[in-house]
């Protein structure tokens, strides 16, 4: 058989399936990686790769890989030759991730009031409309995934999404804190009103007012971090 004729054989099943597996491996991870921050999986939860692989449809492999991933996140752990579970949120990576974004964004909103970009204005709004329609339903999945939005616009805005990419990596503890912490009365609300305010300082060059409302925003959470650990003590570790 001629070298040509090879080359236009079809490609096996067994390539074909590493092919589809390669193609599965992120929307996997980021499919587990949304259960686990949304606590639809919550802490404590066990992850069976064989029921993982039936519920997602694919190999073992694609789900071993996203495994591997979320261990690196700190958001499972693996204990080999026994189980792989969602790991407790840990409260120093909670700080940890905090202190990094915090540092990071203070100067982004500086940085983006003293560029008066009106494109970034309109998508703020815009976000800030659609969570004040989520939080009226109680919608707090979708209010989160706008909440996400809103912070990565700064980062894409300010041309750093490498720097969006990083705080996204070592985040899972400290949204997970804000997930449970999102039902409580008036916070979803509490969001909205300092989103406007970072938006309406970036609007009008006030790079100082910006960093004022990002830092009361960003802090809202460990600031009731003993409520939080009384409500869900079994979710957190130190």
């Amino acid at each position: 058989m001629s070298a040509q004729a090879v080359s236009r054989r079809p490609p096996s099943r067994a390539v074909e399936r590493l092919d589809r597996d390669r193609q599965a491996a992120p929307q996997v991870f980021e499919r587990l990686r949304d259960l686990i921050i949304s606590l639809a999986l919550p802490p404590g939860s066990p992850l069976s790769r064989a029921a993982l692989a039936e519920q997602f449809g694919v190999s073992s492999t694609p789900i071993r890989d996203a495994l591997m991933r979320l261990d690196k996140e700190g958001l499972v752990e693996v204990f080999p030759q026994y189980a792989t579970v969602v790991s407790k949120v840990d409260v120093g990576l909670a700080q940890l991730a905090h202190f990094l974004r915090q540092a990071l964004e203070l100067e982004i909103v500086r940085s983006l009031a003293l560029s008066h970009d009106k494109v970034l204005i309109v998508e703020l709004n815009r976000i800030i409309a659609l969570q004040q329609q989520f939080a009226k339903a109680g919608d707090f999945g979708k209010f989160m995934a706008a909440d996400t939005e809103f912070h990565q616009k700064l980062y894409d805005a300010a041309d750093k999404p490498g720097l969006w990419a990083l705080v996204r990596s070592r985040s899972g503890h400290i949204d997970r804190l804000r997930r449970l912490h999102l039902p409580t009365l008036g916070k979803a609300q509490a969001i909205v009103r300092d989103h406007k305010l970072i938006a309406k300082a970036i609007a009008t060059g006030e790079p100082d007012e910006a960093q004022k409302h990002l830092r009361t925003h960003l802090s809202g959470t460990l600031r009731d971090l003993d409520k939080i650990r009384a409500r869900y003590p079994e979710y957190l570790s130190d």
